[in-house]
């Protein structure tokens, strides 16, 4: 599976009053993820600024298993699932605490290509169309939530 995973700690402003990291983190990690990956993938930001055109996160899916809580260190793993390389792409994800390899969370994002001038949806220039639709990799997160 073509995965991507980058490791994190949790920070003091992560937690919340329920003394875990605040559900709201968790998107934030999202990102920092597909990020790193679609730079990885030969897209980084500036790219991305330069062409005018941007994947933009049209729906966001969050199962969340287990609390993450101070001083644990996580791995995300992102991989694209699917791809049509025209508007869309689904990207796939799942958190883990490192030091047992638990699940605390899975996650399913579908984007959509953006004209950054306009705020539109807009076809895919080439460049996002090879990089995402390369990347994809068949099957779901089964695997790896075990």
């Amino acid at each position: 599976m073509n995965t991507h995973t980058i490791e994190l700690a949790v920070q003091p402003s992560d937690i919340d009053a329920y003394r875990h990291v605040n559900n709201a983190v968790y998107l934030t990690w999202l990102d920092r993820a597909a990020w790193s990956h679609s730079a990885a993938l030969g897209l980084p930001l500036e790219a991305c600024v330069a062409m005018r055109r941007g994947m933009a996160a049209l729906r966001t899916e969050i199962d969340y298993l287990r609390a993450a809580v101070s001083d644990d260190r996580i791995s995300v793993s992102t991989w694209i699932a699917a791809c049509d390389r025209r508007l869309r792409c689904t990207r796939r994800f799942v958190l883990r605490r490192m030091d047992d390899g638990s699940v605390l969370a899975s996650a399913m994002t579908v984007y959509v290509c953006l004209n950054l001038d306009t705020g539109r949806a807009t076809r895919m220039p080439p460049e996002f169309a090879a990089a995402y639709g390369g990347a994809v990799t068949a099957g779901d997160d089964a695997s790896l939530r075990s």
